[in-house]
């Protein structure tokens, strides 16, 4: 019998209480040894007090020095991920890191150098890979349901835009919002993008535009197996949290639909009403993001494959491209990782 892998958590902020309460109430064989952030109070002592997280402290390091810590979870700032990751690995210690590894394709590189070299396990949070109906989109296609694949169109809307200080330091809309859907359309077609076309404006909220960034963006993808692809992004749906995506094939075509609170329709002489989508992404990916770190702790105990390197890498370099796309008004071919 295994014991319980040992974790310590490096960000204590939401997402990585998130990830903390799915590890204590979702996910066995895991015990949190601690969880590191330099802002740490007396509410985060008293959340991870009932968590059952016997240690809080404001070094991360202490944490990466622990020889009873088998694997951490980075949740920390985006500009912080490079060199906890390299630290991580040179401590060898198994790794799963929140999305972007970095927005610099030169230090994504050379941290997952240090990473190749260590050994460990090493797992990006692109949570949507987990979610059910992506994954079953996903056995559609490799199952040969719809045959070769032609066409992908992914539809991505958030409810509400993020604050503007957020938006000052989010990286612009590519690298962090749709940086979802580019790992997607490479996970759901198995294929690499080779090109995009990107147009984008601000429609939502004019200060978005201020802070130098859109809102609202449509990009073309090429991919290396010759299909196509298309995916639309907006900052408000006020309907809800709008997550859809159809892939049309030889054979057929697969789709999948917003997750709702319920099924019910009401019809009646007024209309057909159903309900709205799930609001917070929190709602819409609450299974997901439990199922990453299920398989996050199967990699590490049996060897089963994650998104990696290649997703690290390959998203950002996709979203860089397309923002090359949106400046030039050009088809801008993406840089292979």
């Amino acid at each position: 019998m295994h014991a319980n892998m040992k974790v310590g958590i490096i960000g204590g902020g939401r997402i990585g209480k998130l990830h903390a309460t799915n590890l204590t109430t979702c996910v066995s064989g895991v015990d949190i040894v601690a969880i590191a952030d330099p802002y740490a109070d007396s509410a985060l002592e008293s959340w991870a007090t009932e968590q059952g997280i016997p240690k809080v402290i404001k070094e991360y390091r202490g944490i990466l020095s622990n020889s009873d810590v088998d694997a951490v979870l980075i949740c920390s700032p985006t500009d912080t991920h490079a060199s906890i990751i390299q630290e991580a690995a040179l401590a060898k210690k198994h790794i799963f890191c929140e999305k972007p590894l970095d927005q610099n394709p030169e230090v994504i590189r050379k941290t997952l150098k240090v990473v190749d070299r260590a050994k460990v396990v090493f797992q990006v949070g692109f949570n949507r890979r987990f979610d059910h109906n992506f994954r079953a989109l996903r056995t559609a296609i490799v199952d040969g349901s719809i045959g070769d694949t032609h066409l992908l169109r992914i539809t991505s809307r958030d409810p509400e835009p993020p604050s503007l200080e957020y938006i000052r330091t989010s990286g612009g809309l590519f690298m962090d919002m749709a940086i979802h859907d580019f790992d997607m359309a490479r996970f759901l077609t198995g294929s690499e993008v080779v090109k995009v076309h990107a147009a984008g404006a601000t429609l939502v909220d004019p200060a978005i535009g201020r802070e130098g960034d859109i809102d609202t963006a449509v990009t073309t993808l090429w991919f290396d197996n010759g299909a196509l692809g298309v995916i639309d992004n907006s900052r408000r749906a006020t309907y809800g949290y709008d997550q859809r995506a159809e892939v049309f094939g030889s054979k057929g075509c697969a789709s999948s639909c917003n997750d709702i609170p319920s099924s019910v329709r009401v019809c009646d002489a007024e209309g057909v009403r159903s309900e709205k989508p799930l609001f917070f992404f929190l709602d819409r990916y609450a299974a997901s993001f439990a199922e990453e770190l299920r398989d996050f702790v199967k990699a590490v105990n049996e060897g089963a494959e994650v998104p990696g390197a290649k997703a690290a890498l390959n998203s950002v370099l996709i979203a860089h491209a397309a923002q090359k796309s949106l400046e030039t008004g050009r088809p801008i071919d993406v840089e292979q990782g």
